[in-house]
């Protein structure tokens, strides 16, 4: 007894069937019950979607004998709806453009169009992939969709409706099919397996549902591979190894590692994931997916993956974003590579590359260094610079006062500017601890304040000012942020001092002979924002 594959046994026959296309559906049904049938369409979208399904079941309804007029439901078994499904009638031609694409194919095809149905009400013309058709052929299509007979229907099928010709397609009425979501594929094979007998879990199902990137066709032909790999059932493991993905919670403790700078780490998990033989394109397409579900969980916070919310809190936004933009230019290069292995080995290093804090965590000798000048005697370079305009009284503080107040203890605000300034930070961490005023220091504990509710900083970013802090001041410091009334921060200072600059260099400018000489002669002018101070 031959088997006959998923994908051909569970093709829809009719509407109801059809997974993941109601907007088409009733496009379609409303058309035929008020008689508004158009006489050429075009059914656009990826393979898989049901396009050359919803061709044929549209000529049953069109053509059923169940009743006097078309019927949104065919019966399937009055003779019109048998000699459609098997491929018998004479009302019904489908054609395969892409192997009968020229001008002598099209010809014979069309000189049938004039004539009266055989049996049905109308003739229907279904074109697959109807974008491989010849320029000759679509010259000689485009007359019989100027002025069809009004017994005649065209249904083109396309992957590309952007390569039909624009005459065609301001002709016909374009339905485009969408991708079936995860959610409604996983539905629809569960249904299959039920009535298969097949036992199944749930994250088998879901791993193939992921991926056949919403192609009804394409997850039950991979459903059809993991039954007979599995023996007969489905396991999650089995479809994994035949998909070639592994076990997600490796990708997390690989970007986690990534994330804290931990590049030593991050290598060993990758090692323990190449041991499983995996498929490498699909570990930079799941590191893809991972980081856009951390993405939407910044923003959104709806995430009901504990894995998703532990990586969102360890990163920032502008940085996950920015391992997301790596990742997609691996992915989009990774045949490029001669080596599948090194396309994500040189992924990863690209993303310590550009960890803010991966320079702190990997130089141990310069933290070394920067210790012992802080015991020493003299630690001349360790004295904190405060960078001030010419003539500026904005804040003026003896060197004396400096070398204490940052060797002993924090006692007003601006001690805090003074050491922020000192510090060898992150640009992430510079953003986000630029912005808060000092609250208090007591037990070894630094209250810093801000007056923004929405400033969240993350794990990875207060561990690394904590510690860069810490080996400042020479000893360890716990870092608190309250919300209240926040003085000038050190951004602001700083923004302060810029301007003050700005204007000495403005003012030396125009005060220059030789300067307004110039401008005198030309009748010319400085363009405001123009001038900016030498650092």
């Amino acid at each position: 007894m031959s088997y006959e594959v998923l994908a051909r046994k569970y093709r829809p026959t009719n509407f109801e069937e059809v997974v993941g296309q109601d907007h088409i559906i009733k496009a379609l049904s409303n058309s035929i019950l008020q008689d508004r049938m158009h006489q050429a369409f075009i059914f656009s979208g990826t393979r898989g979607v049901g396009k050359t399904t919803l061709g044929r079941i549209l000529a049953k309804c069109l053509n059923c004998l169940s009743s006097e007029n078309p019927v949104n439901s065919p019966c399937d078994k009055c003779s019109n709806c048998e000699e459609i499904k098997l491929g018998r009638s004479l009302d019904f031609y489908e054609q395969d453009a892409a192997s009968q694409r020229g001008i002598d194919a099209m010809k014979e095809l069309l000189q049938t169009v004039p004539q009266s149905p055989s049996n049905g009400r109308y003739k229907v013309y279904l074109l697959d992939e109807a974008h491989m058709l010849t320029t000759e052929s679509f010259n000689a299509l485009l007359k019989n969709l100027e002025e069809p007979p009004k017994h005649v229907v065209f249904i083109l099928a396309t992957t590309n409706p952007e390569k039909l010709p624009k005459t065609v397609q301001s002709r016909c009425l374009q339905l485009n099919l969408k991708t079936v979501t995860e959610s409604l594929l996983s539905n629809h094979l569960k249904k299959i397996l039920n009535s298969e007998n097949i036992s199944f879990d749930d994250d088998s199902v879901d791993l193939i549902s992921a991926a056949a990137s919403g192609s009804v066709r394409d997850a039950l032909t991979l459903m059809d591979q993991a039954i007979a790999h599995g023996n007969g059932k489905l396991v999650s493991k089995d479809v994994m190894d035949l998909l070639g993905t592994i076990d997600n919670s490796n990708l997390f403790s690989m970007l986690d590692s990534i994330i804290s700078g931990n590049g030593v780490k991050a290598f060993e998990i990758f090692a323990k994931v190449e041991e499983l033989s995996p498929e490498y394109e699909m570990i930079l397409k799941t590191m893809i997916s991972i980081l856009h579900q951390t993405s939407l969980e910044k923003v959104l916070g709806n995430s009901n993956n504990e894995d998703i919310k532990k990586l969102s809190s360890n990163i920032d936004n502008e940085f996950c974003q920015l391992l997301y933009e790596i990742a997609v230019n691996s992915y989009s290069k990774f045949n490029a590579h001669p080596n599948p292995k090194e396309a994500v080995e040189i992924c990863i290093l690209r993303m310590l590359a550009f960890n803010p804090i991966h320079k702190i965590n990997d130089n141990e000798t310069s933290k070394n260094t920067e210790k012992k000048n802080l015991n020493s005697p003299n630690p001349k370079e360790n004295k904190p610079e405060l960078i001030t305009p010419n003539n500026t009284e904005k804040l003026q503080v003896s060197k004396e006062k400096e070398e204490s107040k940052i060797s002993e203890v924090i006692s007003s605000n601006e001690d805090w500017i003074i050491l922020f300034n000192s510090l060898k930070l992150s640009p992430f961490a510079r953003n986000y601890f630029g912005y808060l005023s000092f609250g208090s220091l007591s037990d070894s504990i630094l209250k810093l304040v801000t007056s923004d509710k929405t400033n969240k900083i993350p794990e990875n970013v207060f561990k690394e000012f904590e510690k860069v802090l810490s080996e400042k001041i020479g000893k360890d410091l716990s870092i608190e942020v309250e919300i209240g009334k926040a003085e000038k921060s050190p951004i602001d200072f700083q923004n302060e001092i810029e301007s003050d600059k700005k204007i000495e260099a403005e003012k030396d400018i125009l005060s220059d002979p030789s300067i307004q000489k110039f401008l005198d002669k030309f009748n010319g002018n400085i363009k405001e924002g123009s001038i900016k101070p030498k650092n």
